[in-house]
């Protein structure tokens, strides 16, 4: 007995390890969603604490953002469809690269994987300038193409899926070749359904990274109902006044998709976060 209890020492000391890491990365979001309760004349007056008159506790911050006062809706909308397209284009299309990298052998294939590397551990501030002086070329400067064109093909997705897709037998492919399937045929049939794990895996990550991305959207974009959600909360502040009540409350709904986003995919998460970094 006294040998089980002493076995089950290392888990319950591991639990209560995760339960005070995950009360800590909690405090920040319940202290967020107790000041949206809050009039924004009390964040300015005494900041961002829990204390709070819950008789006066009310939901008019959460209603002025769909009010038709500001442009909240507009630049939710806006975040909505940049993420969706491009996390979509981007797990294809690096899903795409990634699959030939794996699966294929063509000349000079180990070099342009090389730079494949290389290009991940360049900083975005870095090719800010000639991005913006492509798209500006371009001729999608305040348009939603110009937000998510330089990130559809993505070297961290790329590296992703083709460690995920060294780890999966090539008698897949042979098998369905013998069976009359076209190349296109056997990653659209049988190689996509296999990556599931991978592709949400990705997708979480993907979605984070579309949905939380300030500093390209503002640069691209220039009309006020053409902002992204993260971009149009910071217009929000400025030297002239400070909408606290609908910043804090805009920022605690913007929380919302990505709550959605883990919560449909996070038994896959795991799984194919592991399968990826393993593999190879």
């Amino acid at each position: 007995m006294a040998q089980v209890q002493k076995n089950k020492l290392p888990t319950i000391l591991l639990m209560l390890l995760f339960t005070v890491i995950v009360v800590i990365f909690l405090i920040p979001l319940a202290l967020l969603f107790v000041s949206s309760l809050r009039p924004g004349s009390d964040i300015m007056r005494y900041g961002l604490n829990f204390s709070i008159d819950w008789a006066n506790a009310n939901v008019n911050n959460y209603r002025l953002l769909f009010s038709g006062q500001n442009a909240y809706p507009n630049w939710y909308l806006n975040s909505l469809i940049v993420t969706a397209i491009q996390v979509v284009l981007a797990l294809f299309l690096s899903a795409c690269v990634g699959y030939a990298f794996a699966m294929y052998e063509f000349k000079g294939k180990n070099a342009i994987f090389t730079c494949v590397l290389l290009v991940m551990m360049v900083p975005q501030e870095v090719i800010i300038l000639p991005l913006y002086r492509m798209i500006t070329k371009m001729g999608f400067v305040d348009n939603f193409v110009g937000i998510f064109l330089p990130y559809i093909v993505i070297p961290m997705l790329i590296f992703f899926f083709r460690q995920y897709l060294v780890g999966i037998p090539r008698d897949f492919l042979d098998a369905a070749r013998v069976d009359g399937y076209s190349e296109y045929g056997i990653f659209l049939k049988i190689m996509i359904p296999l990556m599931k794990p991978s592709f949400a895996a990705m997708g979480i990550y993907e979605g984070m990274q579309s949905w939380n991305s300030f500093l390209w959207p503002m640069i691209v974009m220039r009309s006020n109902n053409k902002m992204t959600l993260p971009v149009g909360l910071q217009s929000l502040m400025s030297p002239y006044g400070n909408n606290y009540d609908i910043l804090i409350a805009g920022a605690c709904f913007a929380i919302i998709p990505i709550l959605i986003l883990f919560a449909c995919f996070q038994k896959y998460f795991v799984e194919g976060m592991t399968a990826g970094g393993v593999k190879g």
